[in-house]
């Protein structure tokens, strides 16, 4: 094996910019180039230049700005073996989940409830809230109904 076949193993770090003349990147302009607006000390992120073109800022789509990375609401949820505590038969509601305790009533009326299928429902109960697949078909095989318009 000879010298210029060796696995290279040491790796120059990256010159520190304004550290004095004898860096190499000290002094004046400290490699940044003369005037200009590239050559001070802060440019936006998004910062291309004078173009004719659009910017990519402008071709993203509408939703910019505050807030936009925020996640939408999501409705409290309630597990099908919580609603054992409705007796047979019972109308199973959003006023009816409140009155229980299932739920506080000023989380719930502003977001909704969604019943999930985590669990095991051992009664006859018409559920009028959104409720998902898993829990529509435990719900129908203990006997219950599902009003149609919640179903989601």
């Amino acid at each position: 094996m000879s010298e210029n076949n060796l696995p290279k193993i040491v790796t120059r770090r990256k010159k520190r910019l304004g550290r004095g003349y004898g860096s190499g990147k000290g002094g004046h302009t400290v490699g940044r180039g003369q005037k200009g607006q590239k050559s001070r000390s802060k440019i936006g992120i998004l910062f291309e230049g004078v173009k004719t073109r659009k910017s990519f800022i402008k071709r993203t789509p509408q939703l910019r700005g505050k807030g936009k990375l925020k996640s939408k609401p999501k409705p409290i949820i309630l597990n099908l073996d919580q609603l054992n505590v409705f007796t047979s038969g019972a109308k199973v509601d959003l006023d009816a989940i409140i009155k229980k305790g299932l739920v506080v009533e000023r989380h719930a009326k502003s977001l909704g409830v969604k019943i999930l299928g985590t669990g095991k429902l051992t009664k006859k109960l018409t559920v009028n809230v959104q409720v998902s697949d898993s829990a529509a078909k435990a719900i129908k095989k203990a006997g219950g109904k599902i009003t149609e318009e919640t179903k989601k």
